[in-house]
């Protein structure tokens, strides 16, 4: 019994569990910026195509997110997202 409660304090396993807890930490982020991005076009009246929906939940790039979702507060199309691109 004492080597599995030693197992959980061993540096190795904090260190693992820290690594899940900061991946963990940016998929949420990842997900929370898709997921107004999204929402603000929908709010808006804006319909969403497929093929918008899945670039923005496919993006894992948290500036590239947050420059489309500045862009999706003015936008009037859901294409504008990727007007300079």
């Amino acid at each position: 019994m004492t080597d599995i409660q030693y197992f959980w304090r061993h540096p190795l396993a904090e260190q693992v569990r820290e690594e899940g807890r900061k991946q963990g930490l940016k998929e949420g982020r990842l997900q929370s910026r898709q997921e107004i991005i999204l929402l603000t076009l929908e709010w808006q009246g804006i319909p969403v195509p497929d093929s918008v929906r899945d670039r923005v939940t496919a993006c894992a790039d948290l500036d590239q997110l947050a420059i489309w979702a500045r862009r999706a507060l003015g936008a009037t199309d859901a294409g504008e997202l990727f007007a300079d691109e």
